[in-house]
């Protein structure tokens, strides 16, 4: 018999403004201790050097974490020119050290090869796996192994400003896209290398950067929660921070179920439903509230099967 997780059941998703200095993981297991949380994930990891956004799902939200991972991000990165590290950020050792001498011509030139889709061979620094091992880990056993380059798309790259040798960038790209390595790139291009002093992350899929919260507004409605004499009351505050499980998949399609079907669904079974294209990723609801009661595909026959369902749906953040 499966042992019960402990902790809350609470649905949600919460917007955390990371800390740097902490890995993203560390970041998750802080908010689920807070929260009291008997399940949660993150949405994709950010490097201890970067701050901003972590979208945290907490319960059935980890559900549709993979759609938030897909998602396309922005970033603000500030690079500092001429110098090139093992990592391609401040936490490496400098390899390199060349002038900075390049025009704005020169740099814009630059700054255009890298929008649109390219393609991208990932950092030896990066968490992709290889043989079962993470990169980094090779790396920092002074090993190199073969990465197959991946294709990205950089939706929109801005120059923000130049003070001396840093250079300032807001970039809006597709997922997978290391932001490090685009700064090693441009550096050789520019012939004088450069890493990465500062990564923000400022957005990911269309969440709002005003709902973001920190990991100490969170510890100070945690500690007040721990003192509350009304247990229905508790985790009210920290409860009202979380964001609907279905604004993970907000960008899907919906479709609405009658109560006459809605009960094969849940059960699994695809149903009769005039709907998009076959193929395509919905968002199911049902009843007047258009409760989420989690995602489906179309099939090539015009039915709706479920994918990936909620177990408890009343039980999702207002």
């Amino acid at each position: 018999m499966a042992r019960r997780p402990k902790g809350r059941f609470i649905d949600g998703i919460v917007l955390l403004d990371k800390p740097t200095g902490i890995s993203s993981n560390h970041a998750l297991q802080q908010v689920k201790r807070f929260y009291q949380a008997a399940k949660a994930g993150h949405t994709g990891a950010l490097d201890p050097l970067a701050t901003g956004m972590l979208p945290i799902c907490l319960g059935e939200a980890t559900k549709f974490s993979q759609h938030l991972l897909d998602s396309d991000k922005r970033y603000l990165v500030t690079a500092k020119l001429g110098q090139r590290t093992d990592t391609s950020d401040s936490d490496g050792e400098v390899v390199e050290t060349r002038p900075v001498n390049f025009t704005q011509a020169m740099l814009d030139e630059a700054l255009g090869s890298f929008r649109g889709e390219t393609m991208q061979t990932p950092s030896m620094f990066s968490a992709l796996k290889y043989q079962g091992q993470p990169l980094y880990k090779y790396a920092r056993e002074g090993k190199t192994v073969p990465r197959e380059a991946r294709p990205i798309t950089v939706y929109e790259l801005l120059f923000v400003g130049l003070e001396g040798d840093e250079l300032t960038l807001d970039i809006h790209c597709s997922k997978g896209t290391y932001i490090r390595t685009i700064i090693d790139d441009l550096g050789e291009q520019l012939g004088c290398g450069a890493h990465v002093i500062m990564l923000r992350r400022t957005q990911v899929a269309a969440y709002p950067a005003d709902r973001m919260v920190t990991i100490e507004q969170l510890q100070t409605l945690a500690e007040q929660a721990k003192v509350a004499l009304d247990d229905d009351a508790r985790y009210a505050e920290l409860d009202a921070l979380l964001l609907p499980m279905d604004t993970a998949v907000a960008d899907l399609p919906e479709c609405h179920l009658s109560d006459a079907v809605v009960g094969y669904v849940m059960h699994g079974n695809p149903v009769r439903f005039d709907g998009p294209a076959a193929g395509t990723l919905v968002r199911i609801t049902y009843g007047e509230q258009h409760q989420f009661i989690g995602i489906g595909a179309m099939t090539d026959d015009g039915q709706l099967a479920p994918k990936r369902l909620v177990v408890s749906p009343q039980k999702t953040a207002d």
